[in-house]
């Protein structure tokens, strides 16, 4: 199969050119001027070609009303049923592949992997760690905390697992190996929706970061941290962890930091201003709006500060919720704080270099995996396609294509 007539912007931040693509058992094969004679060809003319987006901080595991959710007010059928619209739409809307970092069991990837469900290539970390009380503990006010885990579905849904101490978190995260994590995620600061800590609190003492990088490191792999204020970054920097999940917080110093021990960061714009326009609709309290308000210019004023420094910026959406139907807000909202080149490159090649994955995906190049997304226009000249999924016309996820409206 050939894609001709398209102009690609093959993601590694080269000009875009006219080139034809040539796919085979699912592929990158080549790049050439014009297919061959008699092959199998898919007229791209006048659509803007680009590696397949990636949203390295998705929350496919919480489709639902999120209040509801974790109230045992929602049927398991209709929590598996929004996880399942919910991949689809995000496969629909450009996504070919997602790091889930704390919500999704390893049934939900097995059964988009094997086909059965159609959605993007799932990265997850299982469920996330948390303190007790910390950030991801949304148990109400008035319940024990040994009751969290009945909140779990085993195969489906588990938000977090609350550990205190160093023996306790290596036991847990041993279990989220079991359970097919393939990294880890721990809270080590507060956040914006939470409902028993501030996002200044500083989580997770070094000494329980250090056994989950340990635990990952004996398998191969690495932890990301949900964090917001310089103390929690600069804790679990130091335990070393390899990414920074939001990263409101982080000035020159940290950024620096940060560079010098090559820990990537991964911002989250479209959550927050999702929560700004409407809590309600996410199944959230209003308070969480004044929240998000308090981080928006910080992760603004991170982004800035971690490009200054060298650090990897990459791109996740961060959703939550029922309406996570404009996932490509993230690039939307990055192209205001530097180049749409910029922000595409973060949702493709950094964020599989993040992901680990960038031998396989990220860029448009002869050996890759053929995920791609044609554009009715060129968002390199209007941001705005990036999250307009009528102009998202065409979707291949590994050589095969997944939707086609040209």
């Amino acid at each position: 199969m050939w894609l001709a007539g398209a102009t690609l912007v093959d993601g590694t931040g080269a000009e875009p050119r006219k080139v034809a693509v040539r796919v085979e058992d699912g592929r990158i094969t080549g790049l050439e001027q014009a297919p061959a004679a008699g092959a199998e060809v898919v007229d791209c003319g006048g659509l803007t070609l680009t590696p397949g987006l990636i949203d390295a901080h998705a929350h496919l595991g919480l489709s639902s009303d999120v209040s509801d959710g974790f109230r045992h007010e929602l049927s398991v059928a209709r929590i598996a049923a929004d996880i399942f619209a919910n991949c689809a739409q995000t496969l629909d809307g450009g996504f070919t592949t997602v790091r889930e970092p704390g919500g999704l069991d390893d049934g939900v990837a097995q059964v988009v992997a094997d086909g059965i469900v159609p959605g993007p290539r799932i990265l997850h970390s299982g469920p996330a760690h948390c303190q007790t009380g910390g950030h991801g503990h949304l148990g109400g006010f008035w319940e024990a905390a040994e009751r969290w885990n009945d909140h779990g579905i085993p195969g489906l849904r588990t938000l977090s697992i609350l550990s205190d101490g160093p023996d306790e978190l290596r036991k847990h995260v041993r279990e989220s190996f079991r359970r097919g994590a393939s990294f880890l995620k721990l809270c080590v600061t507060g956040g914006v929706v939470s409902l028993h800590d501030n996002v200044s609190d500083t989580q997770f003492s070094r000494a329980e970061i250090a056994v989950a990088v340990e635990e990952a490191a004996a398998r191969g792999t690495y932890v990301t941290v949900h964090a917001h204020n310089n103390a929690g970054i600069r804790n679990a920097v130091a335990a070393g962890v390899r990414c920074v999940e939001h990263g409101s917080g982080i000035d020159e110093a940290t950024a620096a930091l940060m560079a010098a021990h090559d820990v990537a960061h991964v911002p989250t714009l479209a959550v927050v201003q999702a929560l700004l326009d409407d809590t309600a609709s996410a199944g959230l309290p209003p308070e969480v709006a004044d929240r998000a308000a308090s981080v928006q210019q910080g992760q603004i004023d991170a982004i800035r500060a971690s490009r200054a420094a060298g650090v990897r910026v990459g791109s996740g959406s961060d959703l939550i919720g029922p309406h996570q139907e404009h996932r490509g807000n993230e690039l939307v909202l990055r192209s205001e704080v530097e180049s749409p080149m910029e922000a595409l490159m973060a949702a493709t090649s950094v964020n599989a270099g993040i992901l680990g994955i960038g031998d396989e995906v990220g860029t448009v190049e002869v050996g890759k995996r053929a995920d791609l997304v044609a554009f009715a226009g060129n968002p390199l000249d209007d941001p705005a396609l990036f999250d307009r999924r009528e102009r998202i016309v065409l979707v291949i996820k590994n050589g095969e294509v997944v939707k086609d409206i040209r």
